[in-house]
């Protein structure tokens, strides 16, 4: 699994069909979606058996990487995240709040539109080529928040059942998903109330095989999220941050990576348990078998049921 960031250059936009093999629930395929800021790409939404038209609001969790989260068909290697039965389950229990799944799909380009472009440029110039050259060009991550945020979000709001504000609105995403999803609760914290980093690629970089990287990179990019977290992260007032990762495969390079991080979350003011959870998962992998093993807990914490709600 080592070399799975750089294989996901390959995908091609639409080579599958939608996902086609849920448990529970309806996808809805949006088709191949425009955009005047970014590639186009194929959108999928997943409603739950609580989604009706003209019934009760639903929350809206937008995930990356949407081919891998339904079927194994359509997803990375034959894995999926199971966000189908896992969702629809806690919302049948009442251990989440009823919630729709945006699920937007990947392009060839997706390294470059999911590495925080505001981070990448506190990079120092040479470490700035070599992420270039492994990802093929300069982060687009701008242009593809906006166009989830100008483009999609509006669509879906028009188009479900939804909560339109920030406390009903979330986002999620493992490896590169992870980055972009901090990237979009800190640059449109208006936007979103909470974000889930699951197996987050702090390196930027690819360790070869059965290999850590260097002490040197590691300060040089720790050090560019750091300067570009400590003040951009949205207020523990107002939102909620997850982090998680494995200790095998890729997974296994992130922990020291993550103990900075959540140093910068802490003298941000987020508290463990409130606001902020911050989890080592030892023997689990970069997968989605791995994350679908565990995607109840961000989903839980993310979009817990709300107190005394009718729906409206």
């Amino acid at each position: 699994m080592i070399a799975r960031l750089a294989l996901f250059l390959a995908m091609l936009l639409a080579a599958v069909p939608a996902a086609a093999g849920i448990s529970t629930g309806k996808l809805d395929d949006l088709g191949i979606v425009q955009s005047r800021y970014a590639d186009p790409r194929k959108v999928t939404v997943w409603l739950p058996a609580s989604y009706r038209p003209g019934g009760p609001r639903h929350s809206v969790l937008y995930m990356h990487d949407g081919q891998n989260l339904f079927d194994p068909e359509t997803g990375f290697g034959g894995m999926e995240w199971k966000i189908d039965e896992v969702l629809g389950r806690l919302i049948a229990q009442n251990k989440v709040r009823p919630t729709i799944v945006v699920a937007i799909w990947n392009t060839p380009k997706r390294l470059r539109e999911y590495v925080p472009s505001k981070a990448f440029r506190r990079l120092p110039p040479a470490y700035m080529e070599r992420v270039r050259g492994l990802y093929g060009g300069d982060p687009l991550s701008d242009g593809y928040l906006k166009f989830i945020v100008r483009e999609l979000k509006p669509r879906i709001d028009r188009a479900y059942q939804v909560r339109t504000g920030r406390s009903d609105t979330a986002i999620m995403g493992s490896s590169m998903g992870a980055l972009i999803s901090l990237y979009a609760i800190s640059e449109y914290p208006h936007v979103f109330g909470g974000a889930g980093m699951v197996s987050t690629h702090w390196p930027l970089m690819i360790p070869p095989e059965g290999k850590t990287l260097s002490d040197s990179d590691y300060e040089t990019v720790s050090s560019a999220f750091e300067r570009y977290l400590a003040p951009s992260l949205p207020s523990p007032r107002t939102h909620r941050l997850y982090f998680d990762h494995g200790s095998e495969t890729l997974d296994a390079v992130y922990a020291r990576y993550q103990m900075r991080i959540d140093r910068v979350v802490a003298r941000r003011g987020y508290r463990l348990g409130r606001n902020w959870i911050s989890r080592n998962f030892p023997g689990q992998a970069h997968n989605e078998i791995s994350w679908a093993s565990r995607v109840e807990i961000p989903l839980r914490f993310l979009l817990p049921p709300r107190k005394g709600a009718h729906g409206r």
